[in-house]
């Protein structure tokens, strides 16, 4: 999987969570001038960011790789040829026939799984990335308020 195709599942994953991010919003309780405030809040970005190891202005990235796709078990074509020819070996033409229908059938949901149990640990995967994003994020807002708060703001 290329490292393009990762970055857009990360950010398809995370993008309920961008949005759901607000900007906090900051109150000067000692008459801090817009210069101060945006000074302070340049300090208390960086600040933070140390404190929590999250930055968000940086764009969002995986923490581990997605899970490996397995090569393809079964299939309907698959599982109908060696049905064909098991049930040929054993009931010559007759039992090709009733082989490759079986063999089909059982090849088919063979494939459904494969494909079920690979989209549901990419659906636990992505959830856990979020998770992850999440936590940082709730991380360095804390951070951030704490540092404005202790310089005379507000914080909501």
């Amino acid at each position: 999987m290329t490292f393009t195709r990762i970055l857009g599942i990360c950010l398809v994953c995370f993008a309920p969570s961008l949005v759901s991010a607000q900007e906090p919003i900051i109150y000067p309780n000692q008459n801090q001038d817009q210069a101060q405030q945006d000074k302070d809040q340049f300090e208390c970005y960086g600040w933070a960011k140390g404190q929590s190891r999250f930055d968000p202005m940086a764009p969002p990235t995986a923490t581990e790789p997605p899970p490996q796709q397995q090569a393809k078990k079964g299939g309907l074509v698959r599982g109908a040829a060696r049905g064909a020819i098991i049930g040929g070996i054993v009931d010559g033409s007759d039992g090709a026939k009733t082989g490759a229908k079986a063999g089909g059938a059982i090849g088919g949901i063979r494939r459904v799984d494969q494909n079920q149990q690979e989209a549901q640990s990419q659906q636990q995967w992505e959830q856990q990335q979020a998770a992850q994003y999440q936590q940082g994020r709730d991380g360095y807002n804390r951070a951030y308020s704490a540092c404005l708060e202790g310089r005379g703001y507000t914080v909501r």
